[in-house]
């Protein structure tokens, strides 16, 4: 091989390792803006539902206030959601190590918020609280298993 046909190798070798560079650099570009979109996602519906629960607790005061004490149980619950849903959105909003385990903790809570807001089907901010607290669990656990992979 003369010299003019190895600096032609060496500079097609040379591009296509360019090439190859750009592409994983591109690859991984891409993995990362999907790790991010999945903690955005999963922090979006956590800071719903806070919002959701600490309305539908106020609402729900308001009717225990009013001597409706079948309210009781989901007063509580939902101002305890409200708090744990700040705390997975916070956690996956700084993509924070802890962030599978708050998840966890939220998708429980939104669990059972959801379930005893559902036993009060005609009214609007129990059904939009239950709501909200079924997308949030749904969102935490897929959270979790993005985080798993």
């Amino acid at each position: 091989m003369n010299r003019r046909d190895a600096l032609t190798t060496m500079g097609v070798t040379a591009a296509g390792l360019a090439t190859l560079s750009t592409a994983a650099t591109a690859a991984a570009q891409e993995k990362k803006d999907d790790h991010h979109a999945h903690f955005t996602k999963c922090a979006k519906a956590c800071a719903d539902c806070q919002i959701q629960c600490d309305m539908c607790f106020a609402h729900c005061k308001g009717l225990l206030a009013a001597g409706k004490k079948e309210h009781e149980k989901t007063t509580q619950l939902c101002v305890d959601c409200a708090e744990c849903c700040k705390l997975a959105a916070t956690l996956t909003a700084r993509m924070s190590p802890l962030a599978a385990e708050a998840c966890d903790c939220c998708a429980k809570c939104c669990d059972k918020c959801a379930e005893a807001c559902e036993k009060f089907p005609d009214d609007k901010h129990m059904v939009e609280c239950a709501k909200s607290c079924r997308d949030c669990a749904k969102a935490c656990r897929e959270m979790i298993q993005h985080l798993k992979h």
